[in-house]
């Protein structure tokens, strides 16, 4: 008797898969073997379509992101909220547990702290909306070294700190894997000692940010140690495949089938 998968990996189709539409996305990512998939922007789909082929593919949405609007930014604080409660309900239609946010770029000439208040605020005030809906949201800290100079969340460390001073279980961190291993290392002790605040991962191999048996990154023991914990999130594969982007994908549901 075959026992059931330790993890939940999810394909974001927007990356793996950019060259296909959303709904031929879907019917790769059932063939080779996996429950759900993930996408960046709801706003330009067709989600009464996607909601749909979802239907029939016995597939779920692992994460959508919300619109991309500064959390540093006291200024462009009701336009995050209003494009949160957009995303709010697209996740609600979707059936989908989890929005994922990017914060914005660090603003020049004001001091982290003021900026890091700013953030916390507007979460805190996010914190009900998402509560009231059973939505998680997920705030995601991303490198600045290589891919997204200026950006003002880096740290894993931070990211953790901000979640516990909002103080609400809707409120957790992405942590991408492939952008932690650039800006901090220690992924596995990082992402393990601070499971329960974690609400969604990415992955993909370092460098390059293509298959994840490519690089440095060791995808078979992350992957056993997040299954060893109480996590029962997705593990979203977010890369850009080398080789053939099918052929990829159902290699690597293989290898996590037996992890």
């Amino acid at each position: 008797m075959n026992q059931p998968a330790r993890l939940n990996a999810s394909v974001c189709v927007d990356a793996v898969l950019e060259d296909l539409s959303t709904i031929d996305a879907m019917q790769v990512v059932a063939r080779c073997g996996y429950s759900a998939f993930e996408f960046w922007t709801w706003w330009d789909k067709d989600l009464e379509a996607i909601q749909k082929t979802r239907k029939e593919l016995n597939l779920a949405v692992a994460a959508v992101c919300t619109k991309f609007v500064s959390l540093v930014d006291p200024s462009t604080r009701a336009e995050y909220l209003s494009g949160l409660e957009e995303s709010i309900e697209a996740a609600k239609q979707l059936q989908c547990p989890t929005l994922i946010s990017q914060v914005g770029d660090a603003r020049p000439g004001v001091s982290r702290e003021e900026q890091r208040d700013c953030m916390i605020e507007g979460l805190k005030q996010a914190a009900p909306k998402l509560e009231d809906a059973g939505v998680t949201l997920a705030i995601e800290p991303l490198n600045e070294l290589i891919d997204h100079a200026g950006y003002y969340l880096v740290r894993s460390d931070e990211a953790f700190e901000i979640i516990e001073a909002v103080d609400s279980p809707n409120v957790k961190v992405t942590f991408d894997i492939y952008h932690q291993q650039i800006s901090e290392g220690h992924v596995i002790a990082n992402l393990t000692e601070n499971i329960g605040s974690i609400a969604h991962f990415h992955a993909a191999g370092n460098p390059g940010r293509h298959e994840l048996d490519r690089g440095e990154l060791h995808y078979p023991s992350i992957f056993s140690a997040i299954a060893e914990t109480n996590y029962s999130g997705y593990v979203g594969l977010e890369y850009w495949p080398v080789d053939d982007a099918e052929a990829g994908l159902q290699k690597a549901s293989d290898w996590i089938k037996k992890v």
